[in-house]
């Protein structure tokens, strides 16, 4: 396109106030403050210069201009944070919202935020009353411990349990628990920021007891055992327990006290990370320790997710004796880094469940899908792969069930292949990507799945139920229509 050629059709654009006045706006006009369809109008605009100056071809209409302002304007008033269809077969997705919540968890929640409640009131007493109580005693129940403290998530409950016992001491970790979490924070900067002194001890891959024996000094407050749940070292390794950390622990302490009896003790910390209050079927060697188990190991203090393999809200959850709890609970970082009443609800929701194992299994969705046989899903693929096959415009792609592997995700079980089937759809028109693209950007619900080999993969696993069946089917049949007007109109 020449210059003189770009000009003219620079110059037949429309002016925003033509757009503005533009009858397809009129619906808009009524929902949206008029700065921010203004925002819109112009936003439309300036995209279609741009898109002339880059040479492609632009309907320069009022009307056109008009319609993609008012796809710009719809966007606004679309939430941010909603609700997604996850086909990708990773059962904790971080990117997701990890755990998706029991039945039971959500009504707690909207019972609490409808009106007032007892966060922080007696009713036995009628006098003030503790937010901590709300989930303590069933957390003690289910794991054996004398106390407990939740928090917003397990990073902070790291900190805070550094920040309590080993500010300004040091606290010694194996070199292979140096884990990074998820969006690039690590252990170190967690104990950096809790003033922490962080010993090494042992090699990448090999930490022996004798490590943590030469290790201990008159400034150690601590043996950090950091479970590993996010990656396996396999191979010529070797690893320290916990109940092996206890026994060199008690030992230290008692040679520290032979010299002054007043001399602090030196704790056992497990972060557990992942946390399973339930030992999973099916999962064999690859298996998460159990939050209890870690206790009985004779750790002081363990802590671990909420939001992760126990299944409920984002938080962090530590559990030790009375004493160590007590002076997490008067610790200030404690009311910085405590639960809303939202949290609270959906947590000890979910706990309750844990009451009755079987319940758990049924109710809890991580459970249910981490626990489900591989021809359940088969059967729930089938399904979805014949209500496609319904709605699909003839010839237009290929659909068929397949075996394939889904994930546990948020960091656990990483060596743990779960066998699943997923619905492959092939195409004859169109493409995998695009269609990716359309159902991720272009559905009101968003619907995740992955490509493999040119063709989407819907993981029967992690579809929820039949309003994610339709919903996909919809969008599907959406997609197909939209590719054929496309090739239609060039």
């Amino acid at each position: 396109m020449t210059t003189s050629s770009l000009n003219e059709r620079l110059r037949s654009l429309p002016s925003v106030d033509d757009v503005l006045a533009s009858s397809l706006l009129d619906r808009m006009r009524a929902v949206l403050p008029h700065a921010a369809l203004l925002g819109a109008v112009r936003e439309a605009v300036s995209c279609a210069r741009a898109d002339l100056r880059e040479g492609r071809e632009v309907d320069v209409a009022v009307e056109a201009v008009a319609a993609q302002a008012h796809t710009l304007a719809e966007r606004m008033l679309m939430p941010s944070l909603r609700h997604v269809v996850n086909a990708s077969g990773v059962i904790v997705h971080t990117n997701l919202g990890r755990s998706v919540l029991a039945e039971s968890a959500v009504a707690a929640v909207t019972e609490v935020a409808r009106g007032y409640s007892t966060l922080e009131y007696d009713t036995k007493g009628m006098c003030r009353g503790s937010r901590h109580a709300h989930c303590e005693q069933l957390i003690c129940e289910l794991t054996g411990a004398e106390a407990a403290i939740a928090v917003n998530n397990n990073a902070a409950a790291v900190m805070m349990v550094l920040s309590e016992f080993a500010a300004g001491r040091e606290a010694v970790v194996s070199r292979g628990e140096l884990v990074e979490i998820g969006g690039s924070f690590r252990i170190p900067d967690i104990m950096e920021l809790s003033r922490a002194r962080m010993r090494e001890v042992g090699t990448t891959n090999k930490t022996h007891a004798f490590d943590y024996e030469r290790a201990i000094s008159d400034d150690t407050a601590l043996l950090l055992k950091v479970h590993t749940s996010n990656y396996r070292l396999i191979g010529f390794t070797e690893s320290v327990s916990a109940r092996e950390l206890r026994r060199i622990a008690d030992a230290a302490t008692s040679a520290r006290r032979a010299r002054d009896a007043s001399a602090p003790g030196i704790l056992v910390y497990e972060d557990l990370g992942s946390g399973a209050l339930l030992e999973m079927r099916n999962l064999g060697e690859h298996a998460e320790p159990t939050v209890g188990a870690s206790l009985a190991a004779g750790c002081d203090l363990v802590s671990f997710s909420g939001d992760k393999l126990l299944g409920g809200p984002q938080a962090g959850i530590v559990i030790g004796s009375a004493e160590l709890i007590g002076r997490l609970k008067r610790n200030p970082l404690a009311r910085a880094l405590r639960l809303d009443k939202m949290t609270l609800a959906a947590l000890e929701a979910t706990l309750r469940l844990y009451l009755d194992p079987e319940l758990a299994r049924a109710e809890i969705p991580t459970l249910r899908m981490l626990e489900m046989s591989a021809e359940k899903v088969r059967e729930r693929a089938e399904t979805l792969a014949a209500r496609m096959r319904a709605v699909l415009p003839e010839g237009c792609a290929n659909v068929t069930v397949v075996p394939e592997i889904s994930r546990a995700g948020g960091g656990a079980l990483p060596m743990r292949d779960i066998d699943t089937y997923a619905v492959r759809l092939s195409f004859a028109r169109g493409s995998a990507q695009e269609c990716e693209e359309y159902l991720v950007r272009e559905n009101p619900v968003p619907i995740i799945a992955r490509i493999h080999q040119e063709a989407l993969l819907f993981d029967a696993r992690t579809v929820l139920n039949e309003g994610e069946v339709d919903e996909i089917t919809r969008a599907l049949a959406a997609y197909f229509a939209h590719a054929d007007d496309e090739r239609s109109a060039s």
